[in-house]
């Protein structure tokens, strides 16, 4: 079984990714539309303003039973 603290780490992580999402979204959306660099730089600004934690490639999957991060399938979770 993990330990408590690594999977309330986890769902920090989730909660964060959630919160920031749409803002993540708009930015990489706006940054794909803008045409000068400069304007490209100011975006990119942004996002790295935000959390570290809130990127959805922080997260990993985790057993719901016993929070094991390892061998857990996608199907069953």
């Amino acid at each position: 079984m993990a330990r408590k603290s690594l999977i309330q780490r986890e769902k920090k992580r989730q909660q964060l990714e959630q919160k920031y999402h749409l803002i993540r979204r708009s930015s990489k959306k706006q940054i794909s539309k803008v045409a000068s660099l400069s304007e490209k730089w100011e975006i990119h600004g942004k996002l790295q303003s935000l959390p570290r934690n809130s990127a959805p490639t922080r997260l990993h999957r985790r057993c719901f039973l016993t929070g094991r991060p390892r061998a857990n399938y996608r199907d069953f979770q």
